[in-house]
């Protein structure tokens, strides 16, 4: 098998010659897309996540390729070998991204990636650096085992990392319907970023947005209602440390101060749970904003 190179690593100057024409953009457009130390703590993640991947990066390939050696069948090395590559990888996110919303433990990892309340392209850069302890890899395991090469898997991921750099932005609103219905784009995932009840846990593609409105997680921008972003309970702070591991540190002392018999759902059930329903998971959230519009009167 040929070695592949990551693609990321060549994509990089253009993520960084994106993001200042964006700040150009933004100076004289919307001067308050970009917040200098919001920015600065989105290339501090960034940069930390580079440096964990070339860590733990081995391991996990290692893990893949004894994978492979027991694989079920042996994927040739085509070109609709990579078209299923990464249709197949792409969905694997979709499931991998849903339960990073869903199970607090891969949630802790992913917070990561939401904590900032501005939208720009610097935002794509808040890339965790302990998606290794939150076991994030294992989406990526079914595909090795039934065949495909480690290197095409991971070929496949990085494209569809440098796919999803581009739509952080709200420079662009919409493209044509067709392009919107397949595609993931920057209006879909606005609303994934959003902290907007009705849009909380939506849009989870990475590429395609079929996947969304196949599996009924799909919800559509809404113009005449402004995005709030970042997380429900905002972190307040530009501490990049801080910033990293605050849900770690939340789940700690969680599971500490927890009744024995509730402390494991701390660690696998939605975040915001507690067993005596002090906080707000984005269900009940949800269910509040549903309920006051069904009691507006129509107009």
């Amino acid at each position: 098998m040929p070695k592949l190179p990551n693609p990321v690593d060549y994509a990089v100057p253009f993520f960084i010659l994106l993001i200042v024409i964006e700040m150009i953009w933004a100076k004289r457009q919307a001067p308050e897309k970009y917040e200098p130390r919001d920015t600065l703590v989105s290339l501090g993640f960034g940069l930390g996540s580079t440096v964990a991947g070339l860590i733990f990066g081995g391991a996990i390939y290692g893990l893949m390729l004894w994978l492979w050696d027991h694989r079920a069948v042996t994927v040739p090395w085509t070109w609709w070998a990579w078209i299923a590559c990464f249709v197949l990888d792409d969905l694997l996110y979709y499931l991998f991204h849903r339960s990073a919303h869903r199970v607090r433990w891969f949630w802790a990892s992913h917070v990561n990636h939401h904590s900032s309340q501005h939208y720009n392209l610097s935002t794509a850069l808040r890339q965790t650096w302990t998606g290794w302890l939150a076991l994030s890899f294992l989406f990526k395991l079914p595909l090795a085992a039934v065949g495909f090469h480690p290197a095409m898997i991971l070929f496949c991921s990085g494209v569809n990392l440098i796919y999803q750099f581009w739509i952080h932005t709200e420079a662009i609103k919409r493209f044509p319907r067709w392009f919107e219905a397949v595609m993931n784009t920057p209006s879909h995932h606005r609303v994934h970023h959003a902290t907007n009840p009705r849009y909380l846990d939506s849009n989870y593609a990475g590429v395609f947005i079929v996947w969304d409105r196949m599996f009924g997680t799909f919800v559509p921008e809404v113009d005449e209602e402004p995005i709030r972003y970042g997380i429900v309970r905002q972190l307040g702070t530009f501490n990049l440390l801080y910033s990293v591991f605050h849900e770690w540190i939340g789940i700690a002392k969680d599971v500490w101060q927890a009744p024995w018999r509730h402390k494991l759902s701390y660690l696998w059930r939605p975040p915001g749970w507690t067993h005596d329903g002090s906080r707000d998971t984005s269900d009940t959230i949800r269910a509040r904003w549903h309920a006051r519009r069904m009691a507006e009167p129509a107009e």
